[in-house]
């Protein structure tokens, strides 16, 4: 365990009520909102935004100018690339249909996820209601429409399958036919798909 002070930049603004933890660093003109929580050992890069209520895992990668609004929950070892931006509203509109101003109580937040070890190329989007599984891979400037499944890379707008991700971050493209990598990784020499724990005889 990381037993490092957390680290925030003098130009960072962080809200009296957010939770950083040990050995993470909060970077020049990042803001973090009011009940965010952040874990340890993580990095949180230049002109990033934590929304109200975020929840960021451990060991997590946070790069420059990324957007992580309301209703994010974020796991452990995960990375997000420059620019990436999370969306939580599926109806934007500045003003209801009357057109007084939108306020808290005329939109529902919808949530999104990003499970342990996926990794988030710079620029990409990724819409409400999205869940990116374990170790998967999502390409730059890609759009997330959909679930992504764990260790599925995906790519483009809207983005589609296009192989598998090892966990050492090798991408594993599908053949000319669309059947999914399968053997050993070139890169760490893991086993692809990745074999599930046996469980324990009773």
């Amino acid at each position: 365990m990381n037993e490092r002070p957390a680290r925030i930049h003098p130009t960072a603004e962080v809200a009296p009520s957010a939770q950083i933890g040990h050995g993470t660093s909060v970077w020049n003109q990042a803001q973090v909102r009011e009940g965010a929580r952040i874990g340890a050992g993580c990095t949180i890069g230049k002109n990033a935004y934590v929304d109200v209520d975020v929840v960021i895992g451990d060991r997590v990668k946070v790069q420059n100018n990324v957007s992580l609004y309301r209703g994010v929950t974020v796991e452990d070892g995960v990375f997000i690339g420059p620019h990436a931006c999370f969306t939580n509203d599926r109806l934007p509109r500045a003003i209801n249909a009357d057109g007084s101003s939108k306020a808290d109580a005329d939109w529902v937040v919808v949530p999104s996820r990003v499970r342990m070890g996926a990794a988030i190329g710079a620029n990409a989007t990724i819409l409400p209601g999205v869940t990116i599984g374990r170790w998967a891979m999502v390409g730059a400037g890609s759009v997330v429409t959909r679930d992504v499944a764990d260790h599925e890379l995906v790519a483009g707008n809207p983005a589609r399958r296009i192989g598998g991700a090892c966990a050492c971050g090798q991408p594993l493209r599908d053949d000319d036919e669309g059947e999914p990598y399968a053997g050993a990784c070139p890169l760490c020499g893991r086993p692809f798909p990745p074999q599930a724990p046996r469980e324990a005889e009773a």
